[in-house]
C-alpha cells in the first residue's frame, strides 16, 4: 500500500508512488471513512448488548453471533480509524503501536473467520443431524468453540508479526509510515490458515447443508398430516430451514467481500501495490458493517430489540426477560 510520509530519508520506491490528492478530497475521504466506521462499531454494539441482554437470545447459534459481533465491533473501532491515518495522512503514533495494529489485524480477522466456521458447523448439524442438534450443540460447547477460537486467534496474529514487536518500524522508508512485511512463507501460511482452510470448510458444509434443506423442503411440502407431533416438527424444521438461509446470506456475503482482498494476496507483491489492493481491503473491512445490516433485514428479534435499546426500555426492572421472539 502507498502512504504520504513526512521528512523522507530515502527515494521513493515505486510502490510508494501515488497521485498527489487535494485538501477537499483527502477531507472528503476522511469524513466518508470516518462515517462508515462509526457506523459499523455502532450497529455491532446493537448486536452484543441484544443478544448479551436478552436472555431469550441466549442460544447457542446466537453466542457464535456474539462473538463474530464483538470481532466486528473492535474491527470498526480500532482496524478501520487506524487504516484510516495509514491511508489518507501520516501515522503519528510510534512504531510500536504500528506493530499492535498489525497484530490487532491478524487476531481481530482470524476470529472473525473462525466465527463464519462456527455458523457452518452449527447450521450442518441443524440441518442434517437435528435429532441430536440438542445434544451435539450446546451453550457450553458452543463458548468453548468460541474461546478456543479467540485464543487461537490471539496466538496466531502474535507470531505473524513477531519480527515487528522485536525491531518495529525496521521496514518503513520514511517518519510518518506504518507498514507491514510478510516473507513468503508466512505469507503462505496465512493464506493457507486464514483462507483456503476454512473457505473450503465452509463450502463443503453448506453445499450439504443446501442440498439437504432442499429435499426437507420438498418432504414438508408433499407431506401434509393433522398429526400434532408431526405439525410441531415440521415447524421446527421450517424454522431451521428459515436459520439457514439467513446465515446462508450472511456466509455469501462474507466470501464476497474476502475473496477479493485474498485473491490480491495471492497474486503477489506486484498486484498487493496496485489501487485495487486499497479497494479490496475496503471492501475486506466493508463485510463487518454488512453483518449487522443483514441481521436487521432476517431477524426481526434483532428490529425489536434495537427498538428496545434506543428506547431506553432495557434499564426497566426485568427488560432482560421481555419477549423479543414473539413476532418470529
Amino acid at each position: 500500500f502507498s502512504f504520504n510520509c513526512v521528512n523522507q530519508t530515502f527515494p521513493r520506491t515505486t510502490s510508494e508512488m501515488k497521485p498527489e490528492s487535494t485538501w477537499t478530497e483527502v477531507v472528503f475521504l476522511q469524513i466518508m471513512l470516518s462515517s462508515i466506521s462509526l457506523l459499523t462499531a455502532a450497529l455491532n454494539l446493537f448486536v452484543i448488548i441484544s443478544v448479551s441482554h436478552f436472555k431469550q437470545l441466549h442460544t447457542p447459534t446466537n453466542t457464535i453471533l456474539l462473538s463474530l459481533a464483538v470481532s466486528d465491533f473492535l474491527l470498526g473501532l480500532l482496524l478501520m480509524p487506524a487504516e484510516i491515518i495509514r491511508n489518507t495522512g501520516c501515522w503519528f503514533l510510534d512504531d510500536l503501536m504500528c506493530s499492535l495494529y498489525n497484530s490487532l489485524s491478524f487476531v481481530i480477522t482470524s476470529a472473525s473467520v473462525g466465527d463464519m466456521v462456527l455458523i457452518s458447523v452449527d447450521r450442518y448439524v441443524a440441518i442434517c443431524d437435528p435429532l441430536h442438534y440438542p445434544t451435539r450443540v450446546t451453550e457450553r460447547k458452543v463458548k468453548i468453540g468460541v474461546c478456543l477460537c479467540w485464543l487461537f486467534s490471539v496466538v496466531y496474529g502474535c507470531l505473524v508479526v513477531k519480527e515487528d514487536f522485536i525491531k518495529p518500524g525496521r521496514h518503513k522508508f520514511c517518519v510518518g509510515e506504518c507498514i507491514i512485511t510478510v516473507d513468503f512463507i508466512a505469507g503462505t501460511v496465512d493464506l493457507i490458515v486464514s483462507f483456503v482452510i476454512p473457505v473450503t470448510i465452509i463450502i463443503v458444509l453448506y453445499m450439504r447443508v443446501f442440498v439437504v434443506a432442499v429435499s426437507q423442503a420438498r418432504a414438508m411440502r408433499s407431506h401434509i398430516t393433522a398429526v400434532t407431533l408431526q405439525l410441531s416438527v415440521n415447524i421446527r424444521k421450517k424454522s431451521e430451514l428459515k436459520a439457514a438461509r439467513t446465515l446462508g446470506v450472511l456466509v455469501v456475503v462474507f466470501l464476497i467481500c474476502y475473496c477479493p482482498y485474498y485473491c490480491v494476496s495471492l497474486a503477489g507483491e506486484d498486484l498487493l501495490n496496485d489501487t485495487y489492493a486499497s479497494y479490496s481491503l475496503f471492501l475486506f473491512y466493508l463485510n463487518s458493517t454488512l453483518n449487522p445490516v443483514i441481521y436487521a433485514l432476517f431477524y426481526p428479534w434483532f428490529r425489536k430489540a434495537v427498538r428496545l435499546i434506543v428506547t431506553f426500555q432495557i434499564l426497566l426492572p426485568g427488560s432482560c426477560e421481555a419477549s423479543v421472539l414473539k413476532n418470529k
